[in-house]
């Protein structure tokens, strides 16, 4: 009879870890869908500083002037013309529509004011510029 119980006992003493995996996979699932993902325009610029700037938290599409006047979106350069198709593409992947334009302190205004007037046309208004805190 003991020779049973102890065989008994050594067979229940194994810890079972399919559920313990179970729960790290759905956590890994989790927090997977739930991270956000930063978008970059693929360059950096020499920003300006402004003594009034605000942090944004929420920027969903980025657009990059260089010093040269050279647009990027997505890592990728573009034309002028073409800031509003891309931005209309980009526009119907996000849920929220916010644009920041992070234009070099060098880069001419009329390259801004273009790519503004490029984005308004592309359906949207939350535009803001990205400056340095003073």
């Amino acid at each position: 009879m003991r020779r049973f119980s102890q065989k008994v006992n050594n067979e229940d003493s194994e810890i079972n870890l399919t559920p313990m995996l179970d729960v790290v996979f759905i956590m890994l699932i989790f927090f997977i869908v739930t991270t956000s993902f930063v978008k970059e325009a693929g360059i950096e610029v020499n920003r300006p500083s402004a003594a009034t700037s605000q942090q944004k938290t929420e920027a969903n599409i980025l657009i990059a002037i260089r010093n040269s006047n050279e647009i990027w979106i997505d890592k990728r350069m573009v034309d002028v013309r073409a800031v509003r198709a891309n931005i209309e593409r980009l526009k119907a992947t996000n849920s929220q529509n916010s644009i920041v334009i992070q234009a070099d302190k060098e880069a001419k205004t009329g390259t801004l004011v273009k790519v503004m007037d490029q984005v308004r046309l592309a359906g949207i208004t939350n535009i803001s510029v990205s400056t340095l805190k003073n």
